[in-house]
Order: C-alpha cells, then sequence, then structure tokens
C-alpha cells in the first residue's frame, strides 16, 4: 500500500515543524542544484527559516548577479505597461533592489562573523574566508600606516623638546653671565672700604724698686706727655727710670 497524499497545511507541532522544514530545505536546494545542471540554468534559491535565519543556492553564477539580472528583467517589462506604470514600477524596483542589497550585506555581516555557515558549500566558504583574508591584509596594512605616522610625529615633538631645551638652557646661561656682570660692575663701582685700624705701639715701661717688679704700658702717642711731667709730681725713683 502506497504513501497517502501529504496535505498541505501547517504543521501545529514545533519540533515536527522543524523537522520537516530541515528535510524539504535539503530536498529543495538539491533539487534546485540538479535542475541548474540538468538544464545549464541559472538558479538562485532563497529561504527564510522560522527563526528568520536565511538558506540561499545559487549557481556557478553569484547570488548577487542573478538578482541583478531579476531587477533588469522586471525593470524592462515594467517599462511596457505604459507611462503611469513605469513611475510606480521603478520606485519599486528602487525599493526591490536596495532590500535585495541590505539582505546581501546582512548576510554577508552574519558570515564574517562566524555566524550561519552551516548552508554554504566549500566554494562559498572558500570565498568568504578569501574575503576575509583581504580585509586583514588591508587592516594590517592600515595599522601600519598609522603606527609609522604616530610614531613619527612623536619624533617631532621630540625635537621640537630637544630645541626648547637647547634654547632655554642658552638664555639660562646668557642670564648667569648677565647677573656675574652686573656684580662685578657693582663692585668696582663701590668705594674701597676704609683701613682696618692699625693697633697701639705699646711701649714698655719697667717700674720698680726693691722687691716690686712691675710693667706698665704706654702709648707712643703718650710718651711725650710722660717727659713732661713734672719731677715734682712723681717720685725720684720713677723719672730717673723714665730718663733711662
Amino acid at each position: 500500500m502506497g504513501r497517502g497524499r501529504v496535505q498541505l497545511k501547517r504543521i501545529e507541532n514545533k519540533i515536527s515543524r522543524q523537522v520537516t522544514f530541515s528535510k524539504r530545505r535539503t530536498g529543495l536546494l538539491k533539487k534546485a542544484h540538479e535542475i541548474s545542471v540538468l538544464c545549464d540554468a541559472d538558479v538562485a534559491l532563497i529561504v527564510f527559516s522560522p527563526k528568520g535565519k536565511v538558506f540561499e543556492y545559487s549557481t556557478h553564477s553569484s547570488m548577487e548577479a542573478i538578482l541583478e539580472r531579476y531587477e533588469r528583467y522586471s525593470y524592462a517589462e515594467n517599462l511596457l505597461t505604459g507611462p503611469e506604470a513605469e513611475t510606480q514600477g521603478s520606485w519599486t524596483l528602487e525599493c526591490s533592489k536596495l532590500r535585495a542589497k541590505i539582505d546581501v550585506l546582512e548576510k554577508n555581516i552574519r558570515h564574517y562573523g562566524g555566524e550561519e555557515l552551516e548552508p554554504l558549500n566549500l566554494r562559498e566558504l572558500q570565498s568568504v574566508e578569501q574575503q576575509l583574508d583581504t580585509a586583514l591584509k588591508r587592516i594590517r596594512i592600515r595599522k601600519n600606516q598609522v603606527m609609522h605616522e604616530s610614531i613619527s610625529e612623536l619624533h617631532k615633538k621630540e625635537r621640537t623638546l630637544l630645541e626648547q631645551n637647547n634654547a632655554l638652557s642658552k638664555k639660562l646661561k646668557e642670564d648667569e653671565e648677565n647677573n656675574e656682570q652686573q656684580n662685578v660692575g657693582f663692585l668696582l663701582s663701590q668705594p674701597p672700604p676704609p683701613p682696618p685700624p692699625q693697633p697701639p705701639h705699646l711701649v714698655p715701661l719697667a717700674i720698680g724698686s726693691g722687691s716690686f717688679q712691675g710693667a706698665a704700658v704706654i702709648r707712643e702717642d703718650d710718651s711725650a706727655q710722660i717727659h713732661t711731667i713734672s719731677a715734682a709730681t712723681m717720685p725720684p725713683w720713677l723719672y730717673r727710670h723714665i730718663n733711662e
């Protein structure tokens, strides 16, 4: 007894619906590949899962090329419908083109981030890898360029700081020399200091009588006054010693 015809309606069971989607998606991709090989046709297949994941298949031509071909065909067909439909059709076509480009860009971003790589075949994975390698090379080149520019800027700042340091050192040296010259000029302009007072010239004076021996100190200026002292004001023995 053969299988009965499956009634086409939404599968209510979530697990069964997901399993059926996976099986049918695989069969659909296989059929698209078979028709492209057998009939040498350009086939583009895009499937969105209930969770929003995109699954696609394209022949040897890229998906973008097939979509652009479809848009050009739709645009040419809309031109044949009349002037009124031309304006509306052009806006519709432009909107469709922009939506298709947005979908492709979002898909590429997810692929570059390592997401949703399961439906990609070997050739598509190699294409993504090549694009990432090219992007990494460009990033490294730009990074090295920025590093060299930063190093050059630091060298310029270093030279500027050295020049400023040398200028400040030169100015400081000049200020020190000017200060020394001013100090020397100030010292030369001052009158010489008075000579220090000379110590008084001492004249020994021996005074002694009997067992008493003594010494007296008299200034040289006062020696003349000693001779003028009257003999009557001093004892004879002192007068005799002074004359000696």
